[in-house]
């Protein structure tokens, strides 16, 4: 199938009465829709929209949590021909959120009711949109030119009769290369890029995500992760959609921080069999594993640590599990499997075989957590302008540290500077090319002659191939680290490491411009920090020194001698550390939607701190401006 509306039909002829969705809707617990539900009122809807004015080549905003009514809506404007532009409900900004409805030159949006007060605030800057459809609350106050979701509805079923024959015309002269969406960067800049993803690049990039790993149609998730995130939205949705599987919506709380509250509640009432996860939820999740074995005690903490450490000799690299001498320990991993790490997988629902891993790199020490815990991350690898698979590690082939083996229908090569192909295991950038690569970028042709040339994505990562076919990601060229001879080094990898494996570093990242060592800007755990001198009995100058050399000491660890000595060369360690006297956040625009640092602005925000670290006493960790921000930060 070839195009999202005829990839739908075929599904729900084969799977009719399985559970597509599964939602509250404001009841005390899941109830299923079925795919053939969920068909008829995506045929309502379309003509409902069709009765509206909308016509194929539209764009269509979307703008809401992920919900029944998100998944209805999408597939209501394709089955139109038309083209929706999914946008994140975590852009608070307005001028962000009207660029984005703007350079689409949308003339409709659909909404939820709780993201609607962000388009009544920008409703003058965008004169275009001539309606706005309100779905959730339907008590809400209608404003000039908006209309109930409902009432869409509705109307779509009166006319459905009359207009049935006109829809399916509509659908099935959909063509693979008409635009499904325009899916935009999360915005590094103050202009970010409209990616145009059409039908069969979705199409085609769920057939190779299958090539990856089966998904039988018994399969549901938790989808966590936000549906215009695209991963979420090709692996969480058209994925499970083809395959006749069920994803479930989480509980949507009064405010988000009760919504994401209600996540573990809702893992154990789905009992999923597999979740999407990206770093940020990955180390989440890890915490609270983390804090509920210490609540218990410290023999229990310390037979746990115990346990960690001999499910890691025993798993290897993952690919070499149990080889060796190493399959002596077996039984014991079995013993410690069913006293402890099954009761954690209890808390997961006790069906959760696997995450899928993917938006950003994960630390491979994470990687081996979750592993030994009997809940591998399975790590992939992709860009929203490749629909987004790449690749992916899955249960039958699988090496911890990498990003997996390619999909299936994908061609990829690593080039130089230069654009030249690279020998196998050299470092250089990622270039692929397969009919899951985007057509361009929308308005932009610029953007687009620099990414893509003779039908090859040319990514802007790093990485290269091992012998054994796993591709290795090392990170974007753009936050290389760049010494004063010219080598250069991804910095990801460290700045994961570092935060994961320290105790007082909560976020950190790493600098050098042609510079005669690294530097490191480090957001400190406070809290951890004042129990810690507190426990010493210091208080003062001296408290906030101590604290200070405590943070030095998480960064020494890595370093000749330490404790994680011979991970990343010495010269990529920070010579030099500077304390922040805020956190990276979306509010700060330190981090962007995807919850990526956006470095860019970190220098530019820590310009005068770097300038300290690369002065005479900028070495020491106690300098006056450290000494200075940690008073502030304890107090």
């Amino acid at each position: 199938m070839k195009t999202i509306p005829a990839l739908f039909e075929k599904s729900v002829q084969k799977f009719s009465e399985n559970a597509l969705v599964w939602e509250k809707q404001g009841s005390a617990e899941y109830r299923k829709i079925t795919f053939s539900e969920i068909r008829k009122q995506v045929h309502y809807l379309a003509v409902g929209l069709m009765e509206l004015g909308v016509r194929k080549g539209d764009r269509v905003a979307l703008l809401a949590e992920g919900r029944s009514e998100w998944l209805i809506s999408e597939l209501a404007i394709l089955y139109l021909g038309a083209i929706d532009v999914p946008l994140s409900i975590k852009i608070n900004e307005p001028a962000e959120l009207s660029f984005r409805i703007k350079h689409s030159e949308c003339k409709w949006v659909i909404v939820s009711d709780r993201q609607l007060s962000k388009i009544r605030e920008i409703k003058y800057d965008i004169p275009k949109v001539t309606t706005t459809i309100v779905f959730g609350d339907v008590k809400l106050r209608k404003e000039q030119n908006e209309i109930y979701y409902r009432s869409v509805l509705e109307e779509g079923e009166r006319q459905y009769v009359k207009r049935e024959k006109d829809l399916e015309k509509l659908w099935q002269s959909v063509e693979p290369n008409d635009l499904a969406n325009i899916s935009y960067t999360s915005g590094t800049t103050a202009d970010p890029k409209g990616i145009m993803l059409t039908h069969r690049n979705y199409t085609a990039n769920v057939e190779q995500a299958n090539s990856l790993m089966f998904v039988p149609e018994t399969f549901v998730t938790l989808l966590i992760l936000p549906w215009d995130h695209s991963f979420a939205h090709t692996v969480g949705l058209y994925t499970l959609i083809r395959q006749g599987a069920s994803l479930a919506v989480v509980e949507l709380g009064k405010t988000p921080m009760e919504t994401l509250r209600n996540i573990p509640k809702n893992i154990k009432e789905i009992k999923p069999t597999f979740l999407l996860s990206v770093p940020a939820l990955s180390k989440n999740f890890r915490k609270n594993i983390e804090a509920g074995i210490r609540a218990k005690g410290p023999v229990l903490d310390n037979l746990f640590k115990h346990a960690l450490s001999v499910a890691y000799k025993y798993n290897g690299d993952g690919w070499d599990k149990g080889q060796g001498n190493r399959s002596l320990l077996k039984p014991l991993v079995q013993l410690y499997d069913k006293i402890l790490f099954s009761k954690i997988r209890e808390n997961f629902g006790g069906r959760l075989e696997f995450f899928i891993g993917g938006g950003a790199l994960l630390d491979v020490e994470l990687q081996r957590f979750f592993y030994a815990i009997g809940i591998p991350v399975y790590q992939g690898y992709g860009l929203s302008e490749s629909a987004p698979v790449i690749s992916s590690n899955a249960e039958a082939k699988h090496k911890l540290g990498s990003s997996g083996f390619l999909v299936d229908n994908l061609e990829l090569k690593i080039c130089d500077d230069e654009g030249n192909e690279l020998p196998l295991g050299d470092k250089g950038e990622i270039v692929v090319r397969g009919e899951n690569v985007m057509k361009g970028y929308w308005k932009n042709e610029a953007a687009t002659a620099e990414t893509l040339k003779d039908g090859w994505l040319y990514t802007g990562d790093m990485g290269y191939m091992d012998a054994d076919g796993f591709l290795y990601v090392l990170g974007r060229f753009k936050s290389l680290l760049i010494s004063n001879d010219g080598e250069k080094y991804s910095p990801e990898g460290i700045e994961e490491a570092l935060v994961e494996q320290s105790r007082y570093i909560d976020q950190c990242m790493l600098y050098n411009n042609q510079n005669a060592y690294t530097t490191g800007l480090v957001y400190p755990n406070v809290q951890l920090l004042k129990s810690a001198v507190k426990e010493k009995g210091l208080s003062g100058k001296e408290g906030y020194e101590y604290a200070l050399q405590l943070i030095k000491s998480d960064v020494d660890a890595f370093l000749p001698g330490g404790k994680y000595a011979q991970q990343f060369p010495s010269r990529w360690l920070p010579a030099a550390i500077g304390i922040m006297d805020e956190p990276f956040t979306e509010e700060n625009k330190l981090l962007n939607s995807t919850m990526k640092m956006v470095r860019n602005k970190v220098v530019e925000r820590y310009s005068l701190l770097i300038d300290v670290l690369y002065k005479a006493n900028g070495k020491n960790i106690d300098n006056e401006s450290n000494l200075s921000v940690i008073e502030k930060l304890m107090n």
